[in-house]
């Protein structure tokens, strides 16, 4: 029962996810911009971290899966089961937003539902080095926020803004993946060429959520030489009479 209850809170919280943030995009880039787009999806993950956290873990992307698979701290079977909820997730919230868009009297301020793609602003290499960029930072703030139970209070917020900048970063040259998830519910609805370069944007998210994973334990593990107060005095204390 509680494993049925962390695979729908994952298909539930990357729906919204994917509503909110994709849906920014399509129903109001042009007007907002970038800016809200960015801090939509900032917005949306960062509640979603407090709502579903607890339950779930709040993971709501396939990279960020990998990264906490490959930390040891989900079985590769609920790993499977989480990126099956994931993408199930995205891709009826994508079929709700191409609904809209379809029969709702929507336009789809994007042209293309909110999809991924390079080729207008950045080739295929530049994606893949920003892809991988991007994931790695925001995996990697997943990954050392929530390892440290003294900010716990305050992962939800690290999330957010980490997934917030990355969004602003990337939104302009190839839509900012970041999620494999996202990437592939509005690319089954647009089909073309946003289904043909669909991979680009699963192999690596991935890859940086990976290389996030072999990089925590060396941001987590003390610092012996790190002084937490820069007052200390560094040798022994000088002896009174």
């Amino acid at each position: 029962m509680d494993d049925a209850r962390r695979y729908a809170a994952e298909f539930v919280g990357t729906l919204l996810l994917v509503f909110f943030g994709v849906g920014s995009a399509v129903f109001a880039q042009v007007q907002g911009g970038v800016v809200v787009v960015a801090l939509t999806f900032g917005f949306i993950v960062l509640a979603l971290v407090y709502t579903i956290g607890p339950l779930s873990g709040c993971h709501v992307n396939p990279a960020v899966t990998l990264g906490v698979l490959l930390s040891g701290k989900i079985s590769p079977v609920g790993a499977v089961a989480y990126w099956i909820t994931q993408f199930a997730g995205a891709t009826v919230s994508a079929l709700i937003i191409w609904g809209l868009t379809r029969w709702g009297g929507v336009v789809d301020q994007t042209g293309a539902l909110g999809t991924n793609g390079y080729g207008a602003h950045i080739n295929l290499g530049g994606t893949a080095v920003l892809e991988t960029v991007l994931t790695f930072l925001f995996v990697l703030v997943v990954l050392v926020v929530t390892s440290r139970a003294e900010h716990a209070g305050f992962a939800g917020l690290a999330i957010g803004l980490a997934l917030a900048a990355c969004i602003a970063v990337g939104l302009a040259l190839d839509g900012a993946s970041v999620n494999p998830a996202r990437s592939f519910g509005p690319a089954v609805f647009e089909g073309g060429t946003a289904l043909r370069q669909l991979w680009v944007f699963v192999v690596f998210p991935l890859l940086g959520g990976a290389l996030a994973a072999l990089a925590a334990p060396l941001v987590v593990r003390r610092n012996p030489h790190y002084r937490a107060d820069p007052e200390e005095p560094t040798g022994p204390a000088p002896r009174t009479a």
